[in-house]
């Protein structure tokens, strides 16, 4: 079974100034751990960016590129999303159907959006996902902290069943 390696919303309005979620540069160290592993083995990587049609996630502005610590190859693939979930109203489902994909790895930002909804939308499609439990983050929010908050979305997904399975990025097998 071919394994992807999702690698969602690392950009610059995300990762640096007073968005920035929480210890960004160690979560980004560990995806970029991961993507060169995964690209060691012939697995796609796969960048997604969100983008809206104003403010600093507006595609084409300097808060939508990918962050400047982020690693990227020429062979990595891309995917421009609208909403949380990756999939919603995106080529992504066809691009991992083209490639014969049957199981994802999925790590970026931010927990309490669209990591939590794209790790949904992959299990209701049947994938079976391991989300990288210590290479997603978010920012404080609502009286919890961003590490409260991605340890809870690393239990609530772990929760939808054995089809997620949590697991730091030391031990995900490519």
């Amino acid at each position: 079974m071919t394994t992807a390696l999702l690698i969602i919303d690392v950009q610059e309005s995300l990762c640096v100034g007073a968005e920035a979620a929480f210890d960004i540069d160690r979560v980004v160290d560990r995806i970029n751990s991961l993507s060169a592993r995964a690209r060691a083995v012939g697995a796609p990587v796969i960048l997604i960016q969100h983008e809206e049609e104003e403010g600093p996630l507006q595609f084409g502005s300097e808060g939508w590129q990918l962050y400047e610590r982020l690693a990227i190859a020429p062979g990595d693939l891309r995917v421009r999303k609208t909403a949380c979930d990756s999939f919603h109203q995106t080529g992504l489902e066809a691009l991992l159907q083209a490639r014969g994909v049957g199981r994802l790895i999925i790590c970026g930002l931010q927990s309490d959006y669209c990591i939590d909804a794209t790790v949904r939308g992959a299990h209701a499609l049947g994938y079976p996902v391991v989300l990288v439990s210590d290479a997603h983050s978010t920012m404080d929010s609502g009286g919890r902290t961003a590490a409260e908050i991605t340890r809870h979305h690393n239990d609530a997904l772990a929760g939808l069943g054995s089809g997620v399975q949590p697991m730091p990025a030391a031990e995900v097998p490519l």
